[in-house]
């Protein structure tokens, strides 16, 4: 047994200290680090006391990059890592949101370009106060290109719609008249045939194909009416895509993916218009995408929407995995749990085979749904959770909801899962994607809870739940979930959240608001109606068995650098999603 000296140490200012220092200050590391190695190396010298000065190097250089000294010391700089202790979890979630594959659908925050606000400004204006800009159809859509549409309809046996034509359509006004007829609207004649075939996804290409058209990722030239009447043309007749159905590949082209429009369904059609549907709804979405193109060369000029488009695309829609992969990895992977919402196949799989990959086990639900593909996922660390999921409890609780209740949730919205952490604390944990409305929330925590509370092998698991609740500060009775309500659900039940017993209905962290630029006009916000009139809600959460952990710190993040901005529109070209990541510490009570 080696005696102790207890005389011994490295004294400030000796051969020893200097050499850490000097190599801790090239590396800019804290005094914290080089106390630590002084107490180590010190321990060495009590053993040994002829142990060579290099022994204290070689401590310090293994503190730095071997595991490295946040590890060991944890980093005032990441509050994930720094905050997690021995008891303490570190948690995120994220409703990374669907891919939108219209740019222009929401307001975003884009400063880095100021043409965008006035081009959008232009077009709330060009909309809400058209004057002499609100000229007859015919004259975006002219009769040339209605005859050309007229012979592709009796190439392929469709009825002939020159009567609606000449006798009501050419002659509407483009704004009062078409954009804004709520009759219209409400028959779904212009926007059914934008919603099948405003983006496709085809066999074999990683991007999808679209609609020449302002509101998707379409980047052909749309400079004037005569080259976008071209590009619509052919792809709506022309263009074979092969296309996934339940049934197997099928190759179709556009207009053979569009269905009648049920008289049923939309009481406002009328019986002729129900027989005439599949021309008359491809005359009007040939009208609407003609108007588009019209009020963007219009209040600008095509050499600078189309870049600026092109940058947003880039941003927002085909960079958005990547994007969100690498704030999840570079701010969020000190992480021990992290649920997300809406996420893709595609995005489960990236992350699997990149950096997250190696950090978590990424646990998708059973039930994922391919075509929706919007799906409930749950990370875990795997130094925390070093065994992974045991199992899913998924159906267990769609089991537990009440028989003869029809709760609107759907494939992937809900993962349940069953786990351990490294010192053998077993944990349900639990991801949820709400409703647009909310109705679901409370009906699937009530049957999460008795899920747990039914099953002997689960009441003594300690449980996690990330989860878009998608309630509303200001709801609407009977059709929207109210927040105040889902906390006090959540407290009959034990339950607390990163936000205390009782949320603050005013605490959000969500921000969008739609433009002038998407089919549904009457859901539009003016530019300085985005708070009032849009989607500003306190809708994320994370809630927890009270009697099993208190919170220690909770944060919220539109930046994408741990930071919320308040009174910011989002998603930015910075922050990909249009709902901000919220983050808590909870420190576990036994």
């Amino acid at each position: 047994m080696v005696k102790k000296d207890a005389s011994f140490e490295i004294s400030p200012g000796s051969v020893a200290e200097q050499e850490a220092a000097s190599f801790l200050s090239s590396k800019q590391s804290s005094n914290k680090l080089l106390n630590t190695a002084r107490a180590k190396a010190t321990l060495l010298f009590q053993q040994n006391k002829k142990a060579p000065i290099i022994i204290l190097v070689l401590i310090v250089v293994g503190l730095l990059f071997s595991g490295g000294a946040d590890q060991y010391l944890g980093s005032s700089s990441d509050p994930m890592l720094a905050l997690a202790t021995q008891r303490r979890l570190s948690i995120a979630t994220w409703n990374i949101a669907a891919i939108n594959n219209n740019p222009f659908e929401y307001w975003i925050t884009y400063d880095e370009n100021p043409e965008y606000n006035h081009i959008m400004q232009e077009i709330e204006q060009f909309i809400e106060n058209p004057g002499d800009k609100d000229i007859p159809v015919n004259q975006v859509f002219t009769d040339e290109m209605f005859t050309a549409l007229e012979s592709r309809f009796q190439k392929i046996g469709w009825p002939n719609v020159r009567s609606y034509w000449e006798n009501d359509f050419k002659n509407r006004k483009i704004v009062s008249g078409f954009l804004k007829d709520a009759d219209l609207g409400s028959k779904r004649l212009a926007s059914m045939p934008d919603r099948i075939t405003n983006t496709i996804n085809v066999v074999g290409k990683e991007e999808p194909v679209c609609r020449p058209t302002v509101i998707n990722m379409y980047d052909g030239d749309l400079s004037n009416q005569d080259k976008w009447w071209k590009a619509w043309e052919k792809f709506m007749f022309e263009d074979d895509l092969t296309i996934s159905t339940k049934d197997g590949d099928i190759t179709k082209k556009p207009f053979e993916m569009l269905k009648g429009i049920s008289r049923a369904k939309y009481p406002a059609v009328t019986e002729q218009e129900e027989a005439d549907s599949l021309p008359l709804q491809t005359m009007c979405g040939a009208i609407f995408d003609a108007i588009l193109v019209q009020m963007m060369n219009t209040v600008s000029e095509p050499n600078i929407w189309q870049p600026l488009k092109k940058t947003m695309v880039e941003s927002l829609n085909k960079k958005k995995v990547p994007h969100t992969l690498e704030i999840l990895n570079k701010v969020y992977g000190n992480s021990d749990i992290i649920t997300l919402q809406e996420v893709s196949a595609s995005l489960v799989d990236q992350a699997k085979h990149g950096p997250l990959g190696k950090k978590f086990w990424i646990e998708a639900p059973s039930d994922m749904d391919p075509v929706r593909d919007q799906n409930s996922v749950i990370l875990l660390n795997k130094k925390r959770f070093p065994e992974g999921a045991f199992g899913e409890i998924t159906q267990k609780v769609y089991a537990s909801f009440p028989q003869g209740v029809d709760v609107p949730v759907a494939k992937g919205d809900i993962n349940a899962i069953i786990t351990k952490d490294k010192d053998g604390i077993p944990y349900v944990i639990c991801s949820f994607h709400g409703d647009t409305n909310g109705l679901a929330t409370i009906p699937v925590n009530d049957a999460l809870v008795k899920t747990l509370e039914s099953d002997a092998e689960l009441m003594n698991h300690k449980l996690i739940f990330g989860l878009d609740a998608n309630t509303y500060d200001k709801f609407k009775p009977g059709k929207q979930q109210d927040v105040r309500q889902w906390g006090e659900s959540y407290m009959a039940h034990g339950m607390s959240s990163c936000w205390g017993d009782v949320p603050q209905p005013g605490n959000y962290t969500t921000f969008n608001a739609r433009t002038y630029l998407q089919p549904q006009l009457n859901k539009a916000c003016k530019s300085t109606e985005k708070r009032e009139k849009g989607d500003v809600n306190p809708k994320d959460f994370i809630v927890f068995k009270k009697n099993d952990f208190e919170v220690v710190k909770t944060w919220k993040d539109n930046t994408g650098e741990r930071k919320y901005i308040e009174d910011m529109a989002f998603p930015t070209l910075a922050f990909p999603s249009d709902h901000g990541i919220l983050a808590t510490v909870l420190e576990r009570k036994f």
